[in-house]
């Protein structure tokens, strides 16, 4: 990573415009997406012990 990069030099259309790894943004919705993934709570709640 070289430094900050300006999103107006690259033209992504569709979801590369949001998620893709050339620009800071890019980079950042796709942790953020990863991570929202894996630690979302549980649909279901765990069974409690009596």
């Amino acid at each position: 990573m070289a430094g900050p990069e300006g999103d107006e030099q690259f033209q992504f259309t569709g979801i590369k415009k949001y998620f893709n790894s050339y620009t800071l943004t890019g980079r950042r919705n796709c942790v953020l997406a990863t991570y929202g993934s894996i630690l979302r709570p549980k649909k279901t709640p765990a069974v409690k012990a009596t």
